[in-house]
């Protein structure tokens, strides 16, 4: 009896844990997809699917080399009652890799026993969105043409990220299909959560640079959700980001120019802030931290002249200009800070000056790492300000200027005339987008 007794408060006390977690989620508008949710079933199956495809690939975890068959590279895995496939493994495994994510954690987070998280968004797309019960990794269902689109330009996309390893762009880290035979075909994507880690982020904002359309409503209605804002609540706001600014600017501007040549608009930025707590605005100065994220920013493997890490400029900080001098080696002086409790500003780091006897490719790789990734798991996401620390990334990117956009465009053009819409030409759309960065940017 005492063991039955003893049973039952075990279960009423993790009943009592669960309820609370899920009065958490609901409060950051995610609902858990249990046995009674509509998409219980189809999201068991695309655990169950990817499961087997990460294993059925785990070989080919950091490639050195991407050939162009490794882009046309299609696998099916077949499985009790339905298909998966899987487009592009080693490329998406190889970018995984670069991120310090391993198949393992991969999987982990993807194809755990807990259920994933279905996300409540205010967005006009017909896409479903998911997330993992850890929040880290997002699935959204695409359309087989988006899907196509990414696939065709998935080369330019991986050159774009290695000659701009700090991109604003969202990591894509898997491209399947699921097939249910006679019944269904459903494409999804798995990206990195640019919100994460989310337990103190206060506000979201999906942000276009245009007017037309773009308020949400604060009020929840007394719903237990937190909405994704838009620009025009963002107004007499700003993203302080001090030194950072310039970087910042000259990111988001690489970042749009290679969408406009992709002749892509409609992207986003989205943007959340978390307040700073005063250690980690003293951390940040901390020399052990800043050997931690100057490694993290120079992934030496990855250079293409293999120089060794005495010769790598360090990156820039929270100083736009940093004066020429003598080099530092992380590996010399991290013991030593840790030990002594060491602490100097990051404009005190000095880095050599650019040394013309390299190519100007290298030149340009060096160049374009211009912060130090902040010691997360979401690093190329996370950028500390003053005061605030901002998540930033740009999504969204696959609509093309097509003739049915361009329709649009005159449409609007008609109905708003001298209004800001967001349906414009690609290059109208890019420097709109870098003008709205700069006029809200300090």
């Amino acid at each position: 009896m005492a063991g039955k007794s003893s049973a039952g408060r075990t279960r009423a006390a993790r009943r009592a844990r669960w309820w609370q977690l899920t009065q958490r989620w609901r409060m950051v508008g995610v609902f858990e997809i249990n046995t009674e949710h509509e998409f219980y079933s189809l999201t068991s199956m695309m655990k169950k699917g990817m499961q087997a495809c990460i294993q059925a690939t785990s070989n080919t975890e950091g490639q050195n080399s991407l050939t162009d068959e490794h882009f046309k590279t299609k696998g099916t895995q077949l499985l009790e009652g339905f298909e998966m496939h899987t487009f592009a493994a080693p490329v998406f495994a190889t970018l995984r890799h670069s991120l310090d994510i391993s198949e393992q954690e991969f999987m982990n987070s993807l194809c755990p026993k807990a259920n994933y998280l279905q996300f409540i968004s205010n967005s006009k797309s017909k896409a479903d969105f998911f997330l993992t019960y850890d929040k880290r990794f997002f699935l959204k269902t695409q359309s087989k043409r988006e899907v196509r689109f990414l696939l065709s330009n998935l080369r330019r996309y991986m050159d774009h990220l290695e000659k701009y390893p700090h991109s604003l762009l969202v990591r894509f880290l898997g491209v399947y299909k699921i097939v249910i035979p006679n019944q269904l075909k459903k494409y999804f994507i798995v990206m990195q959560s640019v919100f994460y880690p989310h337990d103190r982020i206060n506000n979201r904002y999906d942000i276009k640079g245009c007017e037309v359309g773009r308020w949400t409503d604060p009020e929840t209605g007394g719903k237990q959700v937190i909405k994704v804002l838009k620009d025009n609540n963002f107004k007499e706001q700003s993203i302080v980001l001090g030194p950072e600014k310039s970087w910042f600017e000259r990111q988001v501007k690489a970042d749009t120019t290679f969408l406009q040549d992709l002749n892509v608009l409609d992207y986003s930025l989205l943007l959340a802030q978390q307040p700073l707590h005063q250690d980690e605005l003293e951390g940040k100065h901390s020399f052990a931290d800043l050997v931690i994220r100057t490694t993290k920013s120079l992934d030496i493997d990855d250079d293409p002249t293999h120089l060794e890490p005495s010769s790598v400029p360090l990156l820039r900080s929270r100083s736009e200009e940093v004066p020429d001098g003598a080099g530092c080696v992380p590996g010399q002086h991290q013991a030593a800070a840790e030990d002594a409790g060491e602490e100097i500003l990051a404009q005190e780091i000095n880095s050599p000056a650019k040394d013309t006897r390299y190519p100007i490719e290298l030149q340009e790789f060096h160049e374009h790492h211009r912060r130090l990734l902040p010691n997360f798991k979401n690093a190329v996401h996370v950028i500390d300000g003053l005061e605030w620390r901002y998540f930033v990334g740009i999504v969204d990117i696959f609509t093309v200027y097509s003739i049915k956009k361009r329709l649009e465009n005159l449409w609007k053009n008609l109905r708003y005339p001298g209004r800001v819409f967001s349906t414009v030409r690609p290059a109208k759309y890019s420097q709109r987008f870098c003008r709205w960065i700069h006029e809200h940017t300090q």
